[in-house]
């Protein structure tokens, strides 16, 4: 009956656990996003794979080749195989290790330091099964710290997760940015061309007297000012180009064509949700929250840290002063040595160890509200940028058409000697600028549509 209730006794100190019952911090923002940032699209990041989303080939092929030769995302993959790894390590703890174990010994003792007066060696051999310091998680500390080990290696995952997908939209806003320069360096190239024949045509016409000194010289500054424009964008475009290799870790070969950026085929229809559900789909959020969990468990490691802890050491096998006596008949031989430890002065060593674990919860869970602020405003602000970028875009192409006409009528007008050529070189100034900022808008809507889909949890699959 007394040992029922010891066993009894003993199951329910094993289901104790001093850790903290874990609950989720309510998210500190709003239900819904800001009115002016209308959600009006249909389809799910996160059940969208990446390469549905973009459908540039030759951007595809950029994206594979990253996640398969970026640095960072190697240096990630290996912080979780080594998350994994501390993981099981803690986790075996939990679990007794036995170990084979056969030993021999010998000793020579002399005459003179003989109790009998006489020199004597012995002989002890051993083999068996030991069991190294079990620790009986009456407790459980060894459960907590398998927990937030758990936890940490989880947390590793997500982190892992983000990565990847900051790098797929990195490379996708990467390749749109050279995309962008390459078509200003094209833009410039023309306008230059253009220019060039402008110049020369007033050229002609001073020579025969149709127009003046003032008119070569604006057209030749003209003229002078894109070729600085065109050499400042062959500057951007190869420090772009720089910056997308560096992402991609490599250069691949045979990639198809590239499309324009008009060409890319993304339409921004990315469905945000409630920011509750978006927000809780996020890899950074759930890594942060795992990281919130591994401190909660470490809470209830370092409350265990007060109470007594037991460990069991023993050794159960055959022992013999002969070799060949070991399987013999009597020769069986066991140890068995529990210890008992209370901590009773340290120094306050173990308070503080709680103090800093409470300590490191806070800072965890004000991280992980932060992670939540930093998100929401993230979605938040492209939201409205998609709305706002679409109707920019759309006013951009109608101005570059009305620019485009406003010039026409330039030339014509001082072809036909009705005006200046001052009024031809505005228009066509405005028609440049205006093409440009085409270009960078069309550029900017893009990269909204790649950050988006990283915002709402896209799918890696």
């Amino acid at each position: 009956m007394n040992k029922s209730c010891l066993l009894v006794v003993c199951a329910a100190l094993a289901g104790c656990s001093l850790m903290p019952e874990y609950l989720r911090p309510a998210p500190p923002v709003a239900t819904s996003w800001p009115k002016s940032a209308p959600d009006d699209g249909k389809r799910e990041a996160a059940a969208l794979e990446w390469r549905n989303y973009f459908s540039d080939a030759r951007l595809q092929g950029l994206i594979a080749a990253a996640l398969e030769h970026n640095r960072d995302l190697r240096i990630a993959a290996a912080r979780i195989e080594e998350a994994r790894a501390l993981y099981g390590i803690t986790k075996a703890d939990r679990l007794p290790t036995l170990n084979a174990t056969a030993a021999g010994a010998s000793a020579h003792v002399p005459a003179d330091l003989s109790m009998s007066g006489r020199e004597a060696t012995s002989r002890r051999y051993d083999v068996g099964v030991s069991l190294l310091s079990f620790e009986l998680d009456f407790w459980g500390r060894v459960r907590s710290l398998n927990e937030a080990a758990r936890s940490s290696y989880l947390a590793s995952e997500e982190a892992g997760r983000y990565l990847r997908l900051s790098l797929i939209s990195d490379v996708a806003n990467a390749y749109f940015a050279l995309l962008e320069m390459e078509e200003r360096v094209q833009v410039a190239r023309e306008t230059l061309r253009s220019r060039e024949e402008t110049r020369n045509m007033i050229s002609k016409r001073r020579e025969v007297g149709l127009s003046g000194d003032l008119d070569y010289l604006q057209a030749d500054g003209a003229y002078q000012l894109v070729r600085a424009d065109l050499a400042n964008l062959e500057r951007q475009r190869a420090a772009a180009e720089n910056a997308l290799v560096l992402l991609v870790g490599t250069t691949p070969a045979n990639l198809p064509a590239d499309r324009s950026l008009a060409e890319q085929g993304i339409v921004a229809d990315l469905a945000a949700g409630l920011p509750s559900e978006i927000l809780q789909k996020r890899p950074d959020v759930l890594a942060a929250e795992n990281r919130l969990m591994a401190a909660n468990a470490n809470i209830g490691a370092a409350r265990a840290a007060f109470l007594p802890r037991i460990s069991l050491t023993g050794m159960f096998g055959t022992a013999s002063k002969a070799l060949g006596g070991l399987f013999e008949s009597g020769s069986g031989a066991w140890s068995f040595q529990p210890v008992l430890s209370l901590p009773i002065f340290d120094a306050g060593r173990v308070g503080s160890g709680l103090d800093l674990a409470k300590a490191r919860k806070v800072i965890a869970v004000a991280e992980y509200e932060k992670t939540i602020q930093v998100a929401f405003r993230e979605v938040a602000d492209l939201l409205e940028a998609r709305t706002q970028l679409a109707s920019q875009l759309e006013a951009q192409q109608s101005a570059e058409k009305s620019q485009t006409q406003a010039l026409s009528l330039a030339q014509a007008r001082y072809r036909g000697g009705i005006s200046s050529y001052l009024e031809v070189l505005d228009a066509e100034r405005n028609l440049f600028a205006s093409r440009q900022a085409t270009v960078q808008i069309r550029r900017a809507q893009l990269s909204v549509s790649a950050q988006l889909y990283k915002a709402l949890g896209g799918g890696l699959m």
